[in-house]
């Protein structure tokens, strides 16, 4: 009897000991996808954000499953290495360090007491002088800790028949329990469910992640990947010295917008061949916000040619100088993307069944002539806002699978140098010692 065509749905949240594992061919390999999508999602003028870390995280648990010519589409397009263990090992590892980095900045919040509430029953003499306390250097201080949120999920029918070894490489690797729906007689229900699912991993910033239609009673697993940011900046920006100020929209027309300043600040900094670029960090210094400023009102284009994982990489560890920042407010919150069309204009096509039987998921579950696995698309979704205090974001990516049946000042100090982001420029969120971008997208207008 011919079977109809079925599909599975997987979706993407963050993460949070022996040897640490080499993470380098992962870094790689989410930043070279990431730029990948840069460029195939740049063409026009407008605003963008997508998260590398999480698209590839996704893909990464979708690879755990596929064999033969698939594989090795994957692993040449995906930019994988093709030792398994540096590729998973390596997502499990990075998922730790970015834990470890919540766990690092709550103790460095804590270690800014504020000093004890006066007693008003007890009169103050102004002769006396203050009590010392441990509240750290001066300045302005972080009050909250880092949170960042990984978290990956198998939404699966049913009965479906995933192999067991699949299933134990994306627990142990990627902490991917399944949970099992019924996409065949409860459709609308089960993508309601997935979607439920993302927006209480990322804080209610991304919802309804999956499409009417994104999933379909042919659905048979969705693996599921989301992560969520909430971060303060190492010495947060001054609310009184937010002021309007000039930006050059999509590089020409003049408009005002509030735009945030911090003063003689050290700041990671490197000006080179018609770019600046600005390193801020986040307390703790785990994560850092990253800009890349052309220095023509219009230069962007050129800029954006000049982007390789290398300059990424340089960027993660830029030397500090004495800078004055003027940085707009801004906030991007994109629509669901899908990126099924952008991947195989990348050369992911039997992943897709192109052609019609080719695609090969037998790591994953058992692959009949007639009755296997494809990709049916992959969806994404982020968020951003970036503000005085620090930066929230989040994204989550789904990775839709189909079962198809061959038919589918100090006067020793420097004068600053001064940068005003006031025209088009890229900008990441970075892992700091790895170089990972979590997140990565543009800002051409920040109203």
């Amino acid at each position: 009897m011919k079977r109809g065509l079925m599909s599975f749905v997987l979706l993407l949240p963050l993460l949070a000991a022996a040897a640490p594992v080499d993470t380098g061919d992962v870094v790689n390999a989410i930043n070279a996808l990431g730029l990948d999508l840069y460029r195939a999602q740049s063409v026009g003028d407008g605003n963008l954000l997508f998260s590398p870390y999480s698209i590839q995280d996704a893909l990464a648990m979708t690879y755990a499953g596929a064999a033969g010519d698939t594989r090795a589409e994957m692993q040449r397009v995906l930019h994988y290495p093709a030792d398994d263990t540096a590729l998973h090992g390596g997502f499990a590892e990075l998922a730790k360090e970015l834990a470890q980095i919540q766990q690092d900045s709550a103790r460095i919040v804590a270690g800014f007491k504020p000093a004890a509430p006066a007693n008003p029953t007890i009169p103050v003499d102004p002769n006396q002088p203050v009590p010392e306390t441990d509240e750290g250097p001066p300045g302005r201080h972080p009050s909250t800790p880092v949170e960042l949120h990984v978290a990956n999920r198998l939404f699966v029918q049913n009965g479906y028949p995933l192999r067991a070894p699949f299933l134990a490489l994306v627990k142990d690797n990627y902490g991917a329990e399944p949970e099992p729906l019924d996409f065949i007689k409860a459709t609308e229900e089960a993508r309601s469910t997935i979607n439920d699912w993302v927006e209480k991993q990322t804080k209610e910033k991304i919802r309804d992640l999956i499409p009417p239609g994104g999933v379909t009673a042919t659905t048979r697993l969705a693996l599921a990947n989301a992560i969520y940011l909430h971060a303060g900046w190492d010495e947060p920006f001054d609310k009184d010295w937010t002021k309007p100020a000039e930006f050059f929209v999509h590089g020409a027309e003049s408009e005002m917008v509030p735009t945030m300043s911090n003063e003689e600040h050290d700041y990671g900094y490197l000006h080179r061949d018609g770019f600046t670029a600005v390193t801020l960090r986040y307390v703790g210094s785990g994560i850092q916000f990253l800009i890349l400023l052309p220095d023509a009102h219009d230069g962007l284009p050129a800029l954006e040619h000049k982007l390789t994982p290398e300059l990424l990489a340089e960027c993660a560890a830029l030397p500090p100088s004495f800078v004055d920042l003027y940085l707009p407010k801004f906030k991007l919150e994109p629509p669901s993307m899908a990126l099924g069309d952008q991947l195989k204009q990348l050369g992911l096509k039997t992943a897709f069944d192109i052609p019609k039987r080719s695609a090969n998921f037998d790591r994953m579950a058992p692959r009949k002539p007639d009755d296997y696995l494809a990709i049916s698309d992959v969806f994404h979704k982020a968020f951003l806002s970036l503000d005085e205090e620090g930066t929230e974001a989040a994204a989550a990516t789904v990775v839709v699978m189909m079962e198809a049946a061959g038919a589918m000042m100090d006067e020793n100090r420097p004068q600053p140098i001064e940068v005003h982001v006031d025209h088009p420029f890229i900008f990441a969120i970075q892992h700091v010692p790895s170089g990972a971008c979590l997140f990565l997208g543009r800002v051409m207008d920040p109203r």
